[in-house]
């Protein structure tokens, strides 16, 4: 994503499925294995994604189509959950710089405090 988009991740699509179907059909050792595909399945996705590219689904069979609702249904799932921790990770990200503020800010206090005593 980051070679095709850039480094701002914030501009990356939620899902390529070029790029996916890329990686997935690479040929390596793990081949279709990103989401546990069997190779039937990365077919019926080619299939799929080149009828749908036409227009025309016609030649997708209803089994095909059933097992694309359900990986659809599945990436909506997964891009929930992601989003939500998302979420839960930005408020711990802006939790963990306040309380390292209010640490420093004690730190200096303290420090403050001893040399006054000192004088």
């Amino acid at each position: 994503m980051r070679e095709r988009y850039g480094d701002n991740i914030l501009i990356h699509p939620e899902f390529d499925l070029d790029l996916w179907m890329g990686v997935g059909s690479s040929g390596g050792p793990d081949k279709n294995q990103v989401y546990g595909l069997s190779n039937t399945m990365a077919d019926n996705l080619r299939s799929t994604r080149s009828v749908s590219t036409v227009g025309s689904s016609q030649s997708i069979s209803s089994s095909q189509s059933k097992e694309f609702v359900a990986l659809q249904q599945h990436t909506a799932q997964l891009t929930d959950k992601y989003d939500h921790l998302s979420v839960e990770y930005a408020q711990l990200k802006a939790s963990h710089t306040q309380q390292r503020t209010e640490s420093e800010q004690i730190k200096v206090s303290q420090a403050q405090q001893k040399a006054s005593q000192a004088q």
